[in-house]
């Protein structure tokens, strides 16, 4: 898609500093600047959220979040990686094409990656019943 910010970025018509690259996936350097190392793993074929995505292509892009995340921990100094992900506007979504963030983690870092819930509104055993797969 043309529009498509990640899709302008596999095209190579947009900017974007380049950390891995396969056939189907590209990591990339996040542009916000919020924390060091804070990349973005984005399958090459245009899809909008973990909701669309062909099983192929999700274990395409799985891989390349796993090699990256080993890449951190193994040869840059890092002890872990914290993976954050949004599909739909809802759930905060911004850029309607796939993409997982991979945040590079320290011991001490001071970077607090998991969100401060408010708490839950529904028993567990309600919410089991309604969620459960039957």
């Amino acid at each position: 898609m043309k529009d498509c910010m990640f899709c302008q970025i596999v095209a190579g018509t947009a900017p974007c500093l380049k950390i891995a690259e396969d056939t189907e996936t590209v990591v990339i350097l996040d542009v916000a600047g919020d924390v060091d190392g804070h990349m973005l793993a984005i399958p090459k074929k245009h899809c909008e959220s973990l909701l669309d995505v062909d099983e192929e292509t999700l274990a395409h892009l799985m891989e390349s979040v796993r090699r990256v995340a080993r890449h951190c921990v193994t040869h840059c100094g890092y002890q872990g990686v914290n993976l954050l992900h949004a599909s739909g506007a809802s759930a905060g979504q911004s850029v309607p094409h796939l993409h997982i963030h991979i945040i590079p983690r320290r011991e001490g870092d001071g970077v607090d990656a998991w969100p401060s819930l408010p708490g839950a509104a529904t028993s567990r055993e309600a919410m089991a019943e309604a969620l459960r797969m039957k």
